[in-house]
């Protein structure tokens, strides 16, 4: 669990800030992939989050051409989104995506309002 930080909530009512979690990743197994994308959405709304972008048509605009899978997920808070990940439930989800996704990088980043 992510401990609480300055910031973690914004300066208007002392609400938490909401949080995006930002993956990427190359699909080697995509029948394998599929199971681990069939588990995923339950545990997301679990922890009150939404996908925003989940591998949809990506156009690169500057730097090198991105032909990665780009997930993009909003959580109602930094914190809610490393209780997310780091749940026992998402951990076993985590082993599905083993040897069917490489390159992987997740991100979390705070929203400003």
């Amino acid at each position: 669990m992510c401990p609480r930080r300055p910031g973690d909530e914004d300066r208007q009512g002392g609400q938490p800030t909401a949080a995006y979690l930002i993956g990427r990743m190359h699909i080697t197994d995509p029948a394998a992939y599929e199971e681990y994308k069939k588990r995923t959405p339950a545990l997301v709304q679990q922890f009150g989050g939404r996908f925003l972008a989940r591998g949809g048509k990506r156009v690169t605009l500057e730097g090198p051409e991105e032909d990665r899978r780009v997930v993009i997920v909003e959580f109602p808070s930094l914190e809610q989104a490393s209780r997310f990940y780091y749940s026992p439930e998402y951990q076993a989800a985590i082993r599905l995506r083993k040897g069917a996704a490489d390159g992987m990088e997740i991100v979390v980043v705070e929203g400003f309002e």
